[in-house]
């Protein structure tokens, strides 16, 4: 006789022992304080307010994120030339902390300071007295000024951006620093540049001359960017971008890896 799953337990079934003494389950009663309720939330409609997640990816950013940001993807995707390319290879950190140091000290005046020193020249030239000094020492700016400087051979040093926008504008710069045997280096951010020029932005800035306590830390910097940016031909050679995405890496890596194998299998065969 089948019995049937489900049914009552007869009378004469067979009882299992009960469990050992040591072997019983003993759970601890945590006591509860009645001050404190636990409240279940809930996020239904009506309910209780969602926790804040980071929504990053489903924002709708502004339409010049968007193509700041096509624009450094495209960057690395496409072939650069070495023309383009070289705005790349920057002054080190602490280069470029020592160079802003030297150039701060000849910040050209503002209007009002310039006002002020040419107020006390004609009164002092009005009043019969010393002849006014000589022109302060500052510093150039101004794509047409910097090349006109250059071509005179009075340029000791050019710093140029490497974010200028759009890069022609600059791009011509570096070869005509290294025909006319002018130092010259590039730094990252044209917003320093324009800090000490007292603009907003800078493309490039030229010194050309410098106080005799400064003349041997402008000999130095200017010795090292010869080397480095002047005689580099490498930088001058090498092409940027070609640098795919992390998908495209992974499927390149997976064709060659089964091309080496097919290429290890006929090479068993002809063995």
């Amino acid at each position: 006789m089948v019995k049937k799953a489900g049914a009552a337990p007869t009378k004469g079934a067979k009882k299992l022992p009960a469990a050992p003494l040591g072997g019983a389950s003993k759970k601890a009663k945590v006591a509860k304080n009645p001050l404190f309720e636990k409240n279940t939330r809930s996020f239904r409609l009506g309910g209780a307010v969602l926790p804040k997640r980071d929504l990053t990816r489903f924002v709708r950013w502004p339409r010049y994120i968007r193509m700041q940001r096509q624009k450094r993807i495209l960057v690395q995707r496409l072939k650069v030339p070495p023309t383009l390319n070289q705005f790349n290879h920057t002054i080190d950190k602490n280069q470029a902390t020592q160079l802003l140091r030297l150039l701060s000290k000849y910040s050209p005046e503002t209007r009002q300071q310039k006002t002020a020193r040419l107020h006390e020249e004609a009164s002092k030239k009005a009043a019969g007295s010393a002849p006014a000094g000589k022109k302060p020492v500052m510093l150039k700016y101004g794509l047409n000024h910097i090349t006109n400087l250059i071509e005179n051979k009075m340029a000791k040093l050019v710093v140029i951006s490497h974010d200028v926008d759009p890069i022609e504008l600059v791009c011509w710069l570096p070869a005509l620093c290294r025909k006319k045997e002018v130092p010259y280096c590039i730094i990252k951010g044209k917003s320093r540049l324009g800090q000490l020029v007292h603009k907003k932005n800078a493309s490039a800035v030229a010194i050309t001359s410098v106080r005799k306590e400064d003349q041997a830390e402008l000999d130095l910097l200017c010795k090292n960017f010869v080397g480095q940016f002047n005689d580099n031909v490498e930088v001058r050679r090498r092409f940027g971008g070609g640098i795919m995405g992390i998908k495209s890496q992974h499927a390149t890596a997976k064709k060659e890896k089964a091309i080496a194998l097919e290429q290890a299998k006929k090479m068993g065969m002809m063995q």
